[in-house]
């Protein structure tokens, strides 16, 4: 296997080909300090085996922070807590690399009112903040910075340093001629353009000529007035001469969730979608070249290097859906990769200000997501064993059931159908959601290992559950579809009326060309009209917020807005019903008039679900301790599922902890004696 053979940058031998990838996690202070939770989550992955890791992008002066809870260098006090992430990277032979970073014009005036600057006047498109251009004098200051900055870095033990001139930040709006109009020696021919990352690259150089220099470039805009593939060879050569150590290959601009779709991919691309634009790039250079860009599982990573595309992987997401792909890829721990869905909830959270979160892996950042609670080879099981009882077999329940086989409970699943799974045959029904079903197949992969009774068909009464004699029961029964929110008692006859959850499962109940009208547009009823808009589906969306997938991370939001656009459906928002009456619904749109919408031949509700209770009578006639997990407690997505299986199951052993704790001694045993 190419992945796990050792490499070389700048004469630093790393054990294997995987390189973590600098990824944002908002678990510093609000004032840029790192925490123990930063060290925890580090450490994490470099015990999970990675070769390398790049630690998140950090801010080189005050004035360029990105988000409240980001990791920063712009002074010597930073400098302790840096050092104590690099020496848990280091304690598990893993090299430890820094990226730094100035956003420019992508920074926001709504985060700590930073001021959008870059090197022409320019009007950031996601935000609307009106850019200024920099004096050259200002230029050079942030020169300055960045080689103060990177001699910290140096200080706390970084093996390396990166500079970030990629994704739509500071250096690439200098090297586009799009955004860059400067007339002076900044601007203009392309010499003048790789100007500003050169010099830096000098100037750190200058300053530490000990320190490993990598350099990050977009291997493509992705736009037709863009630079060229030749203009980013003739960057890559020229900071190659410049004596950088390495290049890492990203792609596209977070300037607008239509590019930034090329830097953190839906799961419509296809894996190692970086690897074409980046091998031109590669054969123009002799240093090495990582690559990133959907690669999710270890054959993902081996095409890469085997097409010659790369020499080192970048992983991202990969590393927090699972910290320990590498001893999982590698064969030193015989468990299923949890693989990243590419849902984009890890960035969708980080742009909304919050900590990083994982559908996969709800427990990343925390002390929970270590080995010792994750695998069934390295497990502190527990001392008290309990009989457990897990009523439903979807994503909720099988998580909960996983978790607790690990820890050595005795588990048994009974599920009331005939079919396990809960809704994720419903998440993988529509367009490009087949990456989804990872939450399920790797979680029902591991149970299967551990051998944990799983019995369909059962109707769990009260004699049945007190005939297996649990001591704790988790009910995870999940959710049903809500009945619709107004009376249809004088709809017409003609207008056939579905759930939505009904034509995921049974699309070819709609025939093609029908009329649709769908009541809901969220992130279901959306998802719903790119399946029927494939049948060429006539469709109308209703939905009484803002805008329609609002629940949905922006970049996989606007590609499916701008299919749907595409495909003519119509969305009406701020829209309430008032009734529904023949073949029209009466409605109220905003502050217009009220008005009238012919239905079509088909109404479709996607207006959410309700818990699934049916099973609760009968635990509680039972008479056993219980409690309710996933959407049976609350209807919400994945990563509130997976959380409340996994916590709930480790809760039980707190709670058994915490009763042998409270147990008095004996009365003529000594105070502090062991009982």
């Amino acid at each position: 296997m190419l992945l796990q053979q050792p490499g070389l940058i700048g004469g630093l031998r790393l054990k294997n080909r995987v390189v973590m990838a600098p990824m944002g996690t908002n678990y510093s202070t609000t004032d840029g300090l790192s925490t123990a939770r930063d060290v925890a989550y580090y450490a994490e992955r470099a015990r999970g085996g990675v070769g390398a890791i790049m630690t998140e992008a950090m801010v080189v002066t005050q004035q360029a922070r990105p988000h409240h809870n980001s990791l920063c260098c712009y002074h010597d006090r930073f400098i302790p807590g840096l050092a104590s992430i690099v020496e848990a990277i280091k304690q598990h032979d893993c090299a430890a690399f820094a990226q730094l970073n100035h956003r420019g014009a992508l920074l926001r005036r709504s985060v700590l009112n930073m001021e959008p600057v870059g090197p022409s006047d320019w009007v950031n498109p996601n935000t609307g903040d009106a850019v200024r251009a920099l004096r050259v004098g200002e230029i050079h200051e942030i020169q300055r910075l960045f080689v103060d900055a990177a001699r910290r870095l140096w200080r706390a033990g970084y093996d390396g340093v990166e500079l970030h001139a990629a994704n739509g930040y500071l250096f690439q709006q200098f090297f586009t001629s799009r955004i860059n109009k400067r007339t002076d020696e900044y601007g203009g021919s392309l010499d003048n353009r790789m100007r500003l990352l050169l010099e830096t690259i000098d100037r750190v150089r200058q300053a530490l000529p000990d320190l490993r220099l990598i350099v990050r470039l977009s291997a493509s805009e992705y736009l037709p007035d863009g630079y060229s593939q030749q203009e980013i060879v003739e960057l890559a050569k020229a900071v190659e001469r410049a004596g950088v150590a390495a290049i890492d290959l990203s792609g596209g601009s977070n300037e607008s969730p239509q590019l930034s779709k090329y830097c953190i991919q839906p799961p419509s691309f296809p894996r190692g979608c970086l690897g074409p634009v980046a091998k031109p790039i590669r054969d123009a250079v002799s240093i090495p070249v990582m690559v990133a860009g959907r690669v999710v599982e270890p054959r993902d990573a081996e095409a890469l290097l085997e097409s010659g595309a790369a020499d080192f992987v970048s992983l991202g997401r990969a590393l927090y859906a699972d910290p320990h792909w590498c001893l999982k890829a590698f064969g030193k721990l015989d468990t299923p990769i949890r693989r990243c869905i590419a849902c984009n909830v890890c960035f969708e959270r980080l742009t909304t200000e919050k900590d990083v979160s994982c559908v996969q892996n709800p427990m990343v950042g925390t002390e929970f997501e270590g080995l010792e609670h994750v695998s069934p080879k390295l497990i502190a099981r527990t001392a008290h064993p309990r009989r457990v009882l897990v009523l439903g077999a979807g994503v909720a329940g099988i998580e909960a059931a996983r978790v607790l086989a690990n820890k050595g409970h005795q588990v048994e699943v009974w599920e009331r159908s005939e079919r396990v799974g809960g809704q994720i045959h419903l998440a993988v029904a529509a367009p490009d959601k087949e990456e989804v079903r990872p939450v399920w197949e790797d979680r029902w992969q591991e149970l299967q290992q551990l051998q944990v009774p799983v019995r369909t068909g059962v109707d769990a009464d009260a004699a049945r559950i007190r005939a297996f004699a649990p001591d704790h029961v988790l009910l995870a029964t999940g959710s049903a579809p809500r009945k619709p929110p107004l009376p249809l008692g004088r709809l017409s006859p003609e207008v056939t009326v579905f759930h939505a959850w009904e034509l995921f499962e049974q699309p070819q109940e709609i025939a093609p060309g029908a009329r649709v009208t769908i009541v809901g547009a969220g992130m279901v009823g959306a998802e719903l009209a790119d399946l029927l808009r494939l049948q060429d589906c006539s469709i109308q969306m209703l939905e009484m917020a803002s805008g329609a997938a609002i629940g949905m991370a922006r970049n996989n939001r606007m590609e499916l807005l701008e299919r749907l656009e595409a495909a003519g459906v119509r969305t009406i928002t701020r829209c309430r019903i008032e009734a529904a009456i023949g073949d029209v619904l009466h409605v109220q749109i905003a502050d217009q008039a009220p008005s009238e919408l012919p239905v079509g031949d088909v109404l479709v509700f996607a207006t959410g679900p309700a818990p699934q209770l049916g099973a609760l009578a009968a635990v509680e006639a039972a008479g056993v301790p219980h409690t309710r997990i996933g959407d049976s407690q609350a209807p919400g997505d994945f990563l509130a599922a997976v959380r409340d299986g996994w916590m709930t199951a480790l809760s039980l052993d707190a709670e058994r902890d915490l009763r042998s704790r409270s147990q008095p001694a004996p009365h003529n045993a000594p105070a502090g004696s062991a009982a």
